[in-house]
């Protein structure tokens, strides 16, 4: 086989298009049987049983984590890392396109396999649970996952294509007001709890904070247990910042709003992080460009959002990685408007004609993007010398 670029984009293309009913019969098993964070037994087992079958060296079990696994070809020096998601969000399933996300980095790394040795490759399929809820890749980053990797890729499911998607710094923590059950007294009954009076104070003064805040910043939540008569009240807070360092400082003052609340009420405050920060993406600007090259070949479209997207920012686990070594994450368009991720409709929309034809897209320009980054002299001299200053 010739390891001319074109000559290996042709071949790729050729092994997606031909395994398309494969990927697709994947995305629609893990899609019909969701599963949550580090519980995805089935969609895990099925991708590394797919990888083993067509030729790569499966690790399972990946830095003591289950439902994680590496699966591994070719033996070159350049090595790049295809992220696979594949959890489920609670009560509404594949809301976020995740069965989609392994289904294209496993159809593109399944591409790859003959290609590797040639294009002096080493290619990794890495299997990453609970990038929901659960900050995965960075437990996977601590673990060594990453290490010796010269660049991460990944495309995820949106309404439409974008090439650098604002992915913000994140954190979730639970809140919990409790009374003093030491007071029994019949005034301590009558006046009610003292735990929901806590958690609205706590909440007047977080709204008193809104207008302090960068328009980046974005402060939520939810009550999880409560009601009168209660001694006990708590709370899921998300809190997003443009970077880990703004959302350290913000975050601190948004926890001084619930430590008021406990100090005006009398109450006894708990907080207790949900995981890790997610931090910020930071989007390989010259990987991007070699991505949207490819995508565009293969018929997608990029539109001038403007500010637009900065209405509906999220946050992603590949932001961790992203900080350590270069990585991509641009969004595939499935048609889902007026639908958006992390809403009930869009799970409907991640099993359309739309959306199986952004996983054969998806697949096809990741696989030219690792065949280009390879190829490219300086690009790949990058990558080999940002590696060794790593180290």
């Amino acid at each position: 086989m010739t390891s001319t670029a074109d000559a290996a984009k042709a071949y790729a293309q050729e092994r997606i298009l031909s395994q398309g009913d494969a990927l697709v019969a994947l995305s629609r098993r893990i899609h019909a049987y969701p599963e949550l964070g580090f519980e995805e037994v089935q969609a895990s087992g099925r991708l590394a049983r797919l990888l083993e079958h067509a030729g790569f060296e499966v690790e399972l079990g990946l830095c003591g984590l289950p439902t994680a696994f590496a699966a591994r070809a070719g033996h070159g020096s350049l090595h790049l890392v295809l992220c696979a998601e594949y959890d489920a969000l609670p009560e509404i399933g594949h809301a976020c396109g995740h069965n989609l996300i392994a289904a294209i980095s496993s159809g593109a790394g399944a591409a790859l396999l003959e290609l590797a040795d040639d294009l002096d490759l080493t290619v990794t399929v890495l299997g990453t649970p609970a990038e929901e809820l659960g900050n995965g890749k960075a437990l996977l980053l601590e673990g060594g996952a990453f290490r010796g990797v010269h660049a991460a890729f990944m495309t995820h499911p949106a309404p439409l294509d974008v090439l650098e998607p604002p992915l913000l710094a994140f954190e979730q923590f639970d809140v919990d007001f409790a009374d003093d059950e030491s007071d029994r007294s019949p005034s301590a009954v009558d006046r009610g709890s003292a735990a929901a009076d806590a958690l609205t104070l706590s909440q007047v003064a977080i709204g008193m904070l809104r207008s302090k805040l960068r328009p980046t910043d974005r402060v939520h939540g939810i009550v999880t247990h409560g009601g009168a008569p209660s001694r006990r009240v708590s709370a899921t807070y998300m809190v997003r910042a443009n970077s880990l360092r703004q959302l350290e400082a913000l975050r601190g003052r948004v926890r001084h709003c619930f430590e008021a609340g406990a100090l005006a009420s009398g109450t006894r405050l708990t907080i207790t992080e949900a995981h890790a920060p997610y931090a910020e993406m930071r989007h390989d600007r010259e990987i991007a460009r070699v991505y949207l090259r490819n995508a565009q070949a293969v018929g997608r479209h990029f539109f001038d959002l403007g500010n637009l997207l900065d209405r509906g920012l999220g946050s992603t686990d590949m932001g961790n990685v992203s900080r350590t070594l270069p990585a991509i994450h641009p969004a595939i368009g499935i048609e889902s408007l007026p639908a958006a991720n992390h809403q009930p409709e869009f799970t409907a929309h991640c099993v359309t004609p739309a959306a199986e034809r952004a996983l054969i897209d998806g697949a096809t320009a990741l696989a030219w993007t690792l065949i280009d980054v390879a190829s490219e002299p300086a690009l790949r001299r990058r990558l080999l010398g940002a590696s060794e200053v790593c180290a």
